[in-house]
């Protein structure tokens, strides 16, 4: 029985075959008019294949032109593209007549010039135009010619197209296992057509539009070995069959003691110079293949809602990603890009919109993104091209989605995407206590995600060391790495919790006691949200406390680093309840964590307070045994519990990259 390629061969080659006489009976015109409408239905319905050529497209003269141009080059290409395949069927019409009838030629001189050395010509290209007339052109200008091709994966059909290659002139020599025929060819002074992009695995990376591409490298390694000339040339459509092919002077390769490095930097070279021939004509080249498919740098763009807690978790998710990337020898560049709605009505209007986006329909649109984002950020949106995009909150969530499917990037999401459904995104990586539905790209986390890790608490806690310095009052320069440090991080009001005074009252005097008790120092922060009267209550009590080394007064005078070197340098923290991300960020940190309790929160958040008290992650305690339960856990030493949901999305993040 047949598979789905033997299928796809045969049923191939025998249209091709039907068809073949009948358009070669046809006015070259009107069959060239055909292919611009065959390129304009592929342009509509092929739309995987589109969104790749709007992309690459993009990638590469994305800085010039606006996403609307970009998509009219893009079905430009595709009309080009559609009268490229007709044109092989007028493989088998090209002899010197056609040639002459229809072919430009210009710096034919610079192809004599090389053959006088001696040693063989390699007329270099890459895959633009009709590379296969070009080659039926190359072949009737006179001198002895050969074509290095690789196999086709349909057998048949790469059979019949090398009978259609061979008939008026040229020879084809395969790749596989052919090389030895291609060195015969050029010591006996033969011109071999190949191409220098399209590396694949065993390519050689080098820049291409100033990211690392892979290229071929075979002609500049034949032209160091063998001394071989290489000519580059470019084929572009000058109107319907008439046709302009362009041939550089012969390319001057350069040698040194290393033979990888001048392979990298000769092909380099020779890469800038079809660069600007693409820039030129670039509905020419073949946008149609993954061209960065194994570059050793990717771009990962953060969407910032100017929430802090959601910043941190995002990047938290772009430190695995960056790790994820340097395990497989890429290398990484993160940015971050705030984003401002032109106002409220803008924010739900366009999480309205995001329901009509579809996966390929919003490439080269983005009205919605130019209507309700401030201009600013809109313009910062479009000049980047990300591979992976990372968002947290569902606000921006549908900012993600389109930019990912703008730019063909991995998206990944952190909290419940608004009303898009996950499944519209790569990754979706949801907590426990928003009950997410259980599918193959959601990750479901006990805690937020966030960057505290052993390396993240060591940078935090020098940094705290040293800025101390720089603090008011008598806790300059008195904190010390190995010290037994009580932390208190002081959150503040939210939507549906409010921190009164008489509370954070007990709690302080809790802290006290239990700090004489057991003989620990005391470090304090307050937070951007802390009320007026909590800080002024937060000031009195411990500005004159002798074992109080560090307070600091968030709305007064922040350091970056308080939380994440108080992190480092406690012991036992204890914790307001109203902040998740605060709350997850002490967990990970691998000390005890107390969380004092406190009436107002939502039933959600006093369920998650819950789950991790019940599972002994950390201690729920009542503002009047809050110094007993402190003692009691650190008489007994219970182990300390870790989460796992760095791993989760560890594993996550290796099947989406």
């Amino acid at each position: 029985m047949m598979n789905k390629d033997s299928i796809i061969d045969y049923s191939s080659c025998i249209l091709i075959k039907l068809l073949g006489p009948l358009i070669r009976s046809l006015p070259i015109r009107f069959t060239l008019f055909l292919g611009r409408r065959l390129g304009e239905l592929l342009y509509y319905f092929d739309l995987r294949h589109k969104s790749l050529a709007y992309a690459n497209i993009k990638a590469a003269l994305g800085s010039k032109l606006s996403p609307y141009q970009l998509a009219g080059l893009t079905k430009d290409f595709y009309r080009d593209f559609g009268q490229n395949l007709i044109e092989i069927f007028f493989i088998p019409l090209v002899n010197k007549q056609y040639l002459n009838k229809y072919a430009i030629f210009e710096g034919l001189e610079h192809i004599e010039d090389g053959f006088k050395k001696g040693k063989g010509v390699i007329l270099l290209g890459v895959h633009e135009g009709s590379w296969e007339v070009s080659n039926m052109f190359c072949a009737n200008l006179g001198f002895p010619f050969m074509v290095f091709v690789r196999d086709q994966i349909y057998p048949r059909l790469n059979q019949l197209l090398n009978s259609y290659r061979s008939r008026n002139g040229y020879k084809v020599i395969q790749r596989q296992n052919q090389t030895r025929q291609l060195i015969e060819a050029l010591k006996n002074n033969y011109a071999v057509g190949m191409t220098a992009d399209q590396g694949g695995k065993r390519g050689t990376l080098v820049k291409f539009f100033s990211k690392d591409a892979s290229m071929a490298s075979g002609a500049v390694k034949l032209a160091l070995t063998y001394d071989c000339i290489i000519i580059p040339g470019f084929y572009t459509r000058v109107k319907g069959p008439y046709v302009k092919l362009i041939f550089q002077p012969p390319f001057e390769i350069k040698k040194t003691n290393d033979f990888q490095n001048d392979v990298r930097d000769n092909l380099q070279r020779l890469i800038s110079i079809f660069e600007k021939y693409i820039l030129g004509y670039p509905k020419e080249y073949l946008w149609l293949y993954k061209i960065w498919k194994y570059s050793d740098e990717k771009k990962v763009l953060i969407l910032d809602d100017a929430k802090t807690g959601h910043l941190r978790q995002s990047q938290a998710v772009a430190k695995i990603a960056s790790n994820t990337l340097k395990e497989r020898g890429i290398n990484d560049c993160v940015d971050i890009i705030e984003i401002k709605f032109r106002n409220k009505f803008a924010k739900l209007a366009l999480t309205v919109s995001s329901c009509l986006a579809g996966k390929y329909y919003c490439q080269g649109c983005l009205w919605c993104l130019r209507t309700f984002l401030k201009r600013e950020t809109y313009k910062s949106l479009i000049s980047i091209k990300p591979d992976i995009v990372i968002s947290c909150g569902s606000a921006i969530a549908p900012i993600n989605f389109i930019i990912s499917r703008e730019n063909l990037a991995k998206s990944v999401v952190i909290l419940r995407p608004s009303v898009l459904s996950t499944n519209r995104f790569d990754m979706v990586i949801m907590p426990k206590h928003d009950n997410p539905p259980r599918r193959k790209n959601n990750v479901i986390t006990e805690a937020a995600l966030n960057v505290v890790d052993a390396e993240y608490l060591k940078e935090q806690s020098d940094k705290l060391i040293q800025s101390q310095g720089s603090l008011p009052g008598r806790q300059a320069g008195r904190l010390k790495p190995q010290g037994f440090y009580i932390g208190v991080l002081i959150g503040g009001d939210s939507k549906t919790f409010v921190l009164k005074t008489n509370t954070i009252s007990e709690v302080i005097r809790q802290i006290k006691s239990a700090s004489e008790r057991l003989d620990a120092d005391v470090l304090v922060t307050t937070s951007r949200r802390t009320s007026r009267e909590i800080e002024t209550v937060v000031k009195n009590e411990f500005k004159d406390y002798d074992r109080c080394k560090l307070l600091i007064i968030a709305n007064e005078k922040n350091i970056p680093e308080a939380v994440g070197g108080i992190l480092a340098l406690s012991r036992i923290l204890i914790i307001s309840p109203e902040s998740i991300s605060m709350i997850s960020e002490a967990l990970n940190s691998q000390k005890y964590v107390v969380v004092f309790n406190a009436p107002g929160l939502s039933k959600k958040h006093q369920q998650f307070i819950n789950y991790f008290a019940k599972n002994k992650y950390l201690y729920l305690a009542e503002g009047l045994d809050l110094s007993e339960r402190i003692k009691e856990f650190w008489l007994d030493k219970p182990q300390i519990r870790t989460l796992r949901d760095n791993l989760l999305v560890i594993e996550a993040m290796k099947r989406i990259i």
